[in-house]
């Protein structure tokens, strides 16, 4: 089946999800973290794109940016290029890393930018690796909290979401942290709308993240270790109470609860 054109954006702002291959990481420590920042800065300069907001998860990456003087493929393309060809030369494996192509989605208005805003730095809370997202070091949220708008050297430009709230400096910072912080129930592009998970697949997850030979095998675990990995699975792979079950034999009642 053909490939569905992707949507392109009258605005040039784009909500772009890249994550690793059959799920796997794609940042295996804060080096690899650290380097990704590092060429998200180097093709800002070149593709002359802005950035404005991204997050850095274990097996996948979420990033809003407004294209400049290069297309969104061409701009992916080099940011994916060179990123996995230092990771695969780190790690001594060939191949691929990311996933087929990247997901995306035009932002057309400054409500749903706002929100995917939102939805980037909320992440790692969703995923439960942080109860504050300003303790996340991964993401660009501390970026709005501690930078001038007004700098344009830096990676994220904060400039042009500060003043959808207020003109004066202090006065946006407040009000981007109060909307943050809003009880909400935003739904965005992300890995779990957009890449079913085959039960193939679970089963190659489970068996990777718990080091275990036989999925069923994550019975046998002692129930502190059993619950972490558990949590991982739903939070962080984003496989169904129902998958998880189906496949490890475990109860859902103890899924749920992990």
């Amino acid at each position: 089946m053909p490939r569905k054109p992707r949507k392109k954006s009258n605005s040039g702002i784009y909500h772009i999800v890249m994550r690793g291959i059959n799920r796997q990481n794609i940042f295996e420590d804060d080096e690899d973290k650290q380097k990704f920042l590092a060429v998200l800065q180097h093709y800002k300069e070149i593709s002359e794109y802005e950035l404005f907001a991204y997050c850095l998860m274990g097996n996948h990456v979420h990033l809003l940016l407004r294209v400049g003087k290069e297309p969104l493929e061409q701009i992916m393309r080099r940011i994916c290029g060179k990123y996995v060809y230092w990771y695969n030369k780190k790690y001594e494996r060939i191949g691929y890393l990311f996933q087929d192509r990247f997901k995306s989605e035009p932002v057309e208005d400054d409500t749903y930018f706002l929100t995917v805003l939102r939805y980037i730095h909320n992440n790692p809370c969703k995923a439960g690796l942080v109860k504050d997202m300003g303790a996340y070091k991964w993401s660009s949220y501390s970026s709005y909290i501690t930078s001038d708008k007004k700098k344009n050297t830096q990676l994220v430009d904060v400039g042009f979401a500060l003043e959808l709230f207020d003109a004066v400096q202090e006065k946006a910072v407040k009000s981007f942290s109060a909307y943050h912080e809003q009880p909400n129930d935003d739904t965005c592009l992300d890995i779990q709308n957009i890449f079913p998970i085959t039960d193939r697949e679970a089963r190659k997850i489970i068996k990777r993240l718990c080091e275990i030979n036989y999925v069923p095998n994550l019975q046998k675990l002692d129930k502190q270790q059993r619950d972490y990995y558990l949590r991982q699975l739903k939070e962080e792979y984003h496989l169904s109470i129902r998958q998880i079950e189906r496949l490890t034999g475990i109860n859902r009642g103890i899924i749920s609860r992990a």
